[in-house]
């Protein structure tokens, strides 16, 4: 079934609620951005007022990260079993929560832990967009709206971090170049929940479930004839196609490097921008906002770029992407330049480092094919949250030890064995669905 079957009333009813369920879900899932990329901004400030070590705070980034990963893999897979609109309203309320209870507090493992349980609580955030989407978008229409979606992505990143930016520069108290209003660091949590749970809100009123919780048909293999799924031969074929997949894994190591680098620059930036260069706390939330918009472009781009050039070998295209990326990042590294030419080289990384962070997915969904591809993603993620281990307590350890010069050697490093990765892509095949008659059948 597609809108050309309906009639001309069900076809604008269902193209209203496609549009009303992709946008909420936009907005939705930026809102977690901002109870989850605000430690970035205010990070600086914790240091200052409490003392808190770089190294401490990178331990509490690879935490989250860590245990935000395992959640994702965890509730995609509770999250194709309950009310998506419940679901995503939950987790948001949750971590909003934990985002408070951590702005009241001041000990350093209590930093932690309620960090750890934010973690959990934000994997309950991009299952049921998935979900939603999936059902909502016919396969022809898939790729070019879920691009659209996944600039939520950056624009939830690109906006906390400007309204952290400026909470830190009007609230608390002016410490001087590098430590500016240390004591506005508490309202980086607060103000960003109430933001949240207004949406949270929003969110529970803009979204339904799916087409029959409005009384529309719902979308050809969405409905419950695909119990089949739930067959023997069907977590055979997971086990084979996933799991036991090299390609699989290959991509799942080769989004860690991507993600070291994406998470280097967005948990780090402010941090580094301010205390190397003393560029303002508002100043240097810009130039890192200015690094998210790049990537919505490079994402959108690279995926053009991938059919009209590469014949859908992404890649090829992730290679010369993360090339790329490591020459704007050694750039950055090596010439102090204005606070605009510096912003430009940033936004030329960021652009180059977000087509394969989106690229991924693409790669693994064809392989596995759509019968794996929730699944197949799900652990790919795994890898991708893991690089918290490096580009949060690493690089903090290693700036603490040593100097922000050997990390940025490391991140240059990290983007140079991203390329080599992806190059052992360079001659596998488009998609899997040759080597699947029934998965064929899906695709058509």
């Amino acid at each position: 079934m597609s809108s050309q079957n309906l009639s001309e009333s069900e076809a604008k009813r269902f193209h209203y609620w496609q549009w009303r369920t992709i946008l909420a879900t936009m907005i939705g899932y930026s809102l977690f951005y901002f109870v989850r990329k605000n430690l970035s901004v205010a990070m600086p400030g914790m240091e200052a007022d409490l003392g808190i070590s770089k190294a401490s705070l990178g331990l509490f980034l690879t935490a989250h990260g860590l245990i935000y990963g395992l959640s994702k893999f965890v509730n995609g897979i509770i999250g194709d079993r309950v009310n998506s609109r419940l679901f995503m309203v939950v987790g948001l309320l949750l971590s909003a929560a934990c985002n408070i209870f951590f702005g009241f507090s001041s000990a350093v493992v209590v930093f932690g832990i309620v960090w750890m349980v934010n973690g959990w609580f934000q994997g309950m955030g991009f299952p049921p967009c998935a979900r939603l989407i999936t059902y909502w978008v016919p396969p022809k229409e898939l790729a070019t709206k879920m691009s659209v979606w996944n600039a939520s992505h950056s624009i939830g990143a690109g906006l906390v971090v400007v309204l952290c930016g400026y909470i830190m520069s009007h609230f608390g108290v002016d410490m001087g170049p590098g430590r500016e209003h240390t004591g506005a660091w508490r309202w980086c949590f607060y103000i960003p929940s109430a933001i949240a749970i207004v949406g949270a809100v929003g969110l529970w009123f803009s979204l339904r479930d799916t087409p029959s919780s409005v009384g529309l048909s719902e979308l050809p293999g969405t409905g419950k004839k695909d119990t089949r799924d739930n067959s023997a031969e069907f977590r055979r074929f997971v086990r084979e196609k996933v799991f036991l997949n090299p390609i699989v894994w290959i991509i799942g190591i080769g989004q860690f490097f991507v993600y070291v680098m994406r998470y280097a620059i967005l948990d780090w930036g402010p941090t580094f921008l301010n205390q190397e260069y003393l560029v303002s706390i508002k100043g240097s939330t810009w130039m890192t906002a200015a690094f998210e918009v790049a990537g919505i472009a490079g994402m959108l781009l690279s995926g053009w770029v991938t059919d009209r050039f590469f014949g859908g070998r992404a890649a090829r295209v992730c290679v010369l992407c993360m090339v790329l990326a490591t020459v704007f990042i050694l750039l950055f590294w090596l010439l102090p330049m204005p606070p605009l030419a510096m912003t430009g080289l940033l936004m030329a990384a960021g652009f180059f480092i977000y087509g394969p962070q989106a690229l991924g997915g693409v790669i693994t969904a064809n392989i596995v094919t759509r019968r794996a591809a929730a699944t197949a993603i799900g652990f790919t993620s795994l890898f991708a949250y893991a690089s918290t281990i490096v580009s949060g307590w690493g690089l903090g350890l290693l700036v603490q030890k040593y100097s922000w010069g050997h990390a940025f050697a490391a991140l240059c490093v990290v983007g140079l064995a991203a390329a080599v990765v992806f190059a052992l892509l360079w001659k596998t095949k488009v998609h899997g669905y040759d080597a699947d008659p029934r998965a064929d059948e899906a695709q058509k």
